[in-house]
């Protein structure tokens, strides 16, 4: 890892970058400069929030930039690569993204308040076109495996396997260098030092560790 090497955080639906603070942290120690990212998940649509994402990754002026995106965040990160962005990418990480869809979002959009609360930006990626450049890239995903959530009581039949809201089949990077499935939830994702530290390997060695390696 070069010195100084950065990493943006991008949190999910409905949070504030304040919730990564404590996976910034530990990231931090691995020799990272860390930094975390809010963003408006309801009130602004995919492409103001995307444009708002780039310049702030712009802003920073680091070279390689390492990308980090829980739920929602990783949308926003893979509509950004997906579109012109003068950025030099290092490794990027998808914990928990609906990249192709999310059987609980639709089943909370049949209820109009649903909808509304979920705004523009979810609307906007999962009915958009998924994108087609992350070949490019070198990503990493995790899924979570354990089947404890708030999605669960808007989707009562949601498949198994899920983290409790997005199903694993869900999180499938077409291209993406390595896929893992971690025994956490999605809420918990952002606080499990198992999580982090599979960033932090992903983003050192570009794959996850397995067997006695992820102890």
């Amino acid at each position: 890892m070069a010195a100084n090497e950065n990493v943006v955080l991008v949190h999910g639906l409905w949070m504030h970058g304040v919730v990564l603070s404590w996976m910034a942290r530990r990231i931090a120690r691995s020799g990272y400069e860390v930094h975390t990212y809010s963003y408006p998940s309801v009130r602004m649509n995919l492409v103001q929030n995307v444009r708002l994402l780039t310049a702030f990754c712009q802003a920073l002026d680091a070279r390689p930039l390492n990308l980090v995106g829980h739920s929602l965040g990783g949308a926003l990160i893979a509509r950004m690569l997906d579109e012109p962005h003068r950025l030099e990418v290092g490794r990027v990480v998808f914990i928990g993204v609906p990249f192709t869809g999310s059987h609980a979002a639709r089943r909370l959009a049949r209820v109009r308040i649903g909808g509304a609360a979920m705004g523009a930006t979810v609307a906007d990626w999962f009915h958009g076109e998924r994108p087609t450049h992350l070949a490019d890239y070198d990503i990493g995903v995790i899924a979570g495996g354990r089947s404890v959530g708030l999605g669960m009581l808007v989707a009562r039949d949601l498949p198994k396997p899920h983290d409790g809201t997005i199903c694993v089949s869900e999180t499938i990077v077409p291209d993406a260098r390595d896929h893992i499935v971690l025994p956490v939830t999605h809420s918990q994702m952002v606080l499990s030092p198992l999580v982090v530290r599979q960033t932090c390997e992903f983003l050192r060695h570009g794959k996850f560790a397995r067997g006695e390696a992820v102890s």
